[in-house]
C-alpha cells in the first residue's frame, strides 16, 4: 500500500509537536467534503482561546461538528470526504470526566472507522513518555490515553509520529 493508499490514519505526537498540522494537511490533500470533527470543549479563556486558533487555521471547505463524547457516532455520520478528529487525548479526558465507559466507547469508534467509506484522520497525544503522574486520577488519564491510542493504531492502516514538526511513520 503505497501512501496515498491509505483510508485510516493516527497522528501521534507530544505537545506542541506539529501534529495537527501535519494532520490537517494529510486532510487536505484528500479530494470530497472536509469534516473536522472537534472533541474540546471551551471550559475556559485559554482553551476558547485555543479552539479559536484551530479554527482559524481551517479554510472555508471545513464543516466542523462538535463530538466531544459521542465521536464513534460523528465519525459513522460521515459517508465521504475526509474526516480529521482532532483530538482523541481531550475525548479521553471527557469520557473519563464524564465516567463513561471508555472501552465500550474505544471499541465504538473502531467499529465506526471499520465501517465509514470516508477517510479518516485521527490526532492523539502520546501522553506516556513522561514521569509517573503522583496521582491516581492523572495515572488513569494516562492509562486509558494509552489504551486508546493502542486500540486505534492497531485499527488504522497507517500510523504517523511527529517530533518537532517531522513526521515519521510507524505503521
Amino acid at each position: 500500500m503505497g501512501d496515498g493508499e491509505w483510508r485510516t490514519r493516527l497522528v501521534l505526537g507530544g505537545a506542541r509537536s506539529g501534529k495537527s498540522r501535519h494532520a490537517q494537511a494529510l486532510a487536505e490533500g484528500c479530494a470530497g467534503a472536509h469534516v473536522f470533527v472537534a472533541t474540546a470543549q471551551a471550559f475556559d479563556d485559554e482553551m476558547r482561546e485555543r479552539i479559536a486558533r484551530h479554527r482559524a487555521d481551517r479554510d472555508t471547505r471545513w464543516r466542523t461538528v462538535e463530538a466531544p463524547v459521542a465521536l464513534a457516532e460523528a465519525v459513522a455520520d460521515v459517508c465521504d470526504g475526509v474526516v480529521l478528529v482532532d483530538c482523541l487525548t481531550l475525548w479521553a479526558s471527557n469520557l473519563l470526566l464524564g465516567e463513561a465507559d471508555d472501552e465500550a466507547a474505544t471499541a465504538a469508534l473502531v467499529a465506526a472507522l471499520a465501517a465509514t467509506p470516508a477517510r479518516v484522520v485521527l490526532v492523539a497525544n502520546e501522553v506516556g513518555w513522561g514521569i509517573v503522574p503522583d496521582n491516581a486520577l492523572a495515572r488513569r488519564f494516562r492509562d486509558v490515553a494509552g489504551r486508546i491510542n493502542q486500540r486505534v493504531a492497531a485499527a488504522v492502516d497507517r500510523v504517523d509520529l511527529v517530533v518537532a514538526g517531522l513526521a515519521m511513520r510507524l505503521k
